[in-house]
């Protein structure tokens, strides 16, 4: 084997390995949260669904955020456009919480169709990107 074909071989296995392994790693640390309507389907199919970890993606509703900063107590809707929930977090909503971002919301279904949240995430939108020049 001449040099040229050694050197190809060596970047192809390293290449390959490399891929491999980002694959792989995307895949274990990837993570797929539901709709508000994949979340309808899958309580009506499967009642005993209720109080199951998970997390859902979703819009918030305007005008339906309430806070209370007493108890550090934030409660809204969440919908895709069909199906919508009502949700209650305990605690400090994320800087970029506003009435109509979209939001991941972590936490469990209770049976009184109440997804009480332990983790809230908001999308950030268009708050970092550069001002328009004149």
């Amino acid at each position: 084997m001449n040099a040229g074909t050694k050197f190809a071989m060596g970047a192809v296995l390293i290449v390959g390995s490399v891929g491999y392994l980002m694959a792989s790693g995307i895949k274990e640390t990837g993570q797929y949260f539901l709709t508000p309507s994949e979340l309808a389907q899958k309580v009506s199919a499967d009642p005993s669904f209720y109080d199951l970890g998970m997390k859902v993606g979703a819009r918030v509703v305007p005008g339906t955020v309430e806070k209370e900063t007493a108890t550090q107590t934030l409660r809204f809707r969440i919908t895709d456009g069909t199906v919508s929930y009502p949700v209650l977090f305990r605690g400090l909503p994320p800087d970029t919480f506003t009435d109509s971002v979209e939001v991941v919301v972590e936490g469990r279904l209770q049976k009184d169709g109440v997804i009480y949240a332990t983790d809230v995430l908001a999308k950030c939108g268009s708050r970092y990107e550069a001002v328009p020049k004149a």
